[in-house]
This record gives structure tokens, sequence and C-alpha cells, in this order.
């Protein structure tokens, strides 16, 4: 499905999804640019891959010097070369009832959820990183089932989920003309060591009603993501994928 020449940036990549979508592509033959904060976890990413020497780590914070990255992913471009697709899959959860939000947690969520990965996207969209020769670039967003279903006390995430989903719409649209595609995917629940940590007792049980196929796993999400940044897919764009187990039924 991929070549050693076709180099896929994935974030978030040392744990739930992300890692799972770094494991996946590597396996299916892509160079990997793997991003994420965790050294220990990113080293770890690369001893369990399928072909090491295709799975590059690189650690960053992309919270950090937001405004400035765009010219990271320059840099990423000249250290490794073009890039042929993203899968985006930093991101961070939040419950907080409407009483305790103040602007710090918003300002938390919104670099986080939004204006990380809103520049994130704009540099790799810029057309001089990306590889196009009989190539089709593919960007993937992984955005929530929160942008379509709301939840109390979810006021924040699913209004960045939501506004994050939107953008890159308008986005589709505006570099379509370069032959870059952008597409998200909307997971429901998914066993993550993220969500996990937020699953108690028997809410789990009782939960466990809106999940007609049960809950999903890492690869159940990779799996789509995959679809999207190959060839296979390459007359999709603007879409959003809703993966939750017939949750909005």
């Amino acid at each position: 499905m991929f070549t050693k020449e076709n180099i896929i940036i994935v974030t978030g990549a040392s744990s739930g999804i992300g890692k799972q979508v770094a494991l996946d592509l590597n396996e299916l033959g892509a160079t990997i640019i793997a991003i994420a904060r965790n050294k220990e976890r990113l080293n770890e990413l690369k001893s369990i891959c399928k072909n090491p020497d295709s799975m590059n780590i690189e650690i960053k914070d992309l919270t950090d010097d937001i405004e400035n990255l765009p010219k990271y992913v320059k840099q990423l471009r000249e250290k490794y070369g073009k890039f042929s697709g993203l899968a985006y899959c930093a991101g961070i959860g939040n419950v907080t009832p409407l009483q305790m939000i103040d602007f710090q947690s918003m300002e938390k969520i919104w670099k986080t959820n939004y204006a990380s990965p809103f520049l994130f996207i704009k540099g790799v969209c810029d057309k001089r990183n990306l590889h196009r020769e009989n190539w089709s670039p593919s960007i993937v967003l992984i955005s929530s089932i929160a942008a379509k279903r709301t939840e109390k006390a979810h006021s924040l995430y699913c209004g960045m989920k939501a506004a994050i989903s939107t953008s890159l719409r308008c986005i589709a649209k505006e570099v379509g003309v370069n032959g870059i595609r952008v597409n998200t995917v909307l997971p429901s629940v998914i066993e993550t060591p993220m969500t996990q940590d937020s699953i108690e007792g028997d809410s789990e049980s009782a939960d466990m009603k809106n999940y007609p196929l049960g809950r999903g796993k890492p690869t159940d999400v990779s799996n789509v993501i995959s679809f999207l940044l190959s060839q296979k897919s390459k007359f999709i764009s603007g879409q959003e994928y809703i993966i939750d187990s017939g949750y909005l039924l």
C-alpha cells in the first residue's frame, strides 16, 4: 500500500490511537515521522515496530511555540524529505462543568485541540513540503464524535472538536485545487489509556447500551486512517468518517 518513499507524519504517536497508526503505517511500508512529547514511549514504539529503519522519532510538544509550527514542519521536510501524508492524532480530553471553566482551562484545550493542529496542517499544506508526483497527498485529523453529540460538562471539548472539524472542511475546499486531500475521523469511545482512565465501574456497564457493537479498539480507527492516507481513497476529501459502533443511531 505504501513504500519507503511515502513519508507520513504521525502526531500523538507515543500512545493510544496515534501509536497504533504509526505502527500500522510502518508495517504497511511507509516511512514514519513519529512526533510526541514522551521520549521513552517513542523509543519503545521504535523498538516494537516492524521496520525500525523506517520509524523516525521526533520529541516535540506541539503546544510550545505554536505560531512557528509551519516553520517546524518545513524543518522536518528539510530533514526527511517531502511528505505523502499526515495523521494528526494529538489531542486531549476535557470534562469541566460550566461553573468551573476559566480562561486558563479554555486556553489549554484551544491550544491543544484547535490552534496546534490548525497551524501544523497549514505547514503541511504548503506545496513545497508535499510529495505530489503521481501521488495524492492526504491529511487526516482525529476529531471526535463529540463534534456531533453533546454531553453535559463537555462544552469546551465538544466546541473545539466541532470547530476543528468545520475548519478542515473549509481547508479541504481551499487546498483541493493543489491535489491535497483533507478528511477527519470522528471516533466514539476507543479503548486507549486516556479514555480508560475516565471509565468508572457501574457507569461503564450502563454506557455500553449506547454501543451496539461494543467499544472500539485503536485498530478500528487506524484502519480507516490508513485507507484515507492511501491512494485507494484518492477521490475522497472534505469528509467526516464517524467510527462509533452505532452510537449515533
